[in-house]
């Protein structure tokens, strides 16, 4: 059994093979942060995906997305977008206005309770990226997280294709 701890990248014969695999790596990561997530938001409706709407709205600031521009962000379909919507909305964590320059589109807009709501929400998932950090530095931490957005854009864009 090797000494270092399991995803610690080394040279040394006793590595094991899924400790450089990035499929093994993201799945790891990204399960753990799933379930905290979860954990968060499990008084929404639609959970992690709640928590996922309610980020992407409080980061819009004054320029409120549609719904369609909604569920490319946070990668929903738009059929199960309307109906998270409605429950979120049915819950008083959002409201949807019609746009002025297209009255077919709605635009989302984070209600007082929602970014109430969103706030605990990210207490506790920070609480959870902590430990998952924990064995990074303040600057690997800011280093990981650029890289990772980066890559995470490239992946929405669609381009891993020939």
């Amino acid at each position: 059994m090797p000494s270092e701890p399991r995803g610690r990248a080394n040279s040394s014969a006793e590595c094991l093979a899924l400790d450089n695999d990035l499929v093994w790596a993201i799945r790891m990561i990204s399960g753990a942060l799933r379930r905290a997530a979860a954990d968060a938001s499990e008084t929404l409706p639609g959970g992690p995906r709640a928590y996922l709407v309610l980020v992407a709205l409080a980061e819009a600031g004054d320029k409120p997305p549609t719904q369609l521009e909604l569920a490319g962000q946070v990668g929903l379909d738009r059929t199960v977008m309307t109906y998270l919507l409605d429950d979120l909305e049915g819950q008083g964590l959002l409201s949807r206005r019609p746009n002025p320059q297209d009255r077919r589109a709605r635009h989302v807009i984070l209600s007082d309770e929602g970014r109430s709501q969103l706030l605990r929400m990210r207490t506790d998932v920070a609480a959870a990226e902590k430990r998952l950090l924990a064995e990074l530095n303040d600057e690997q931490r800011a280093q990981f997280r650029d890289l990772l957005t980066r890559v995470a854009l490239t992946a929405q864009r669609g381009t891993l294709k020939d």
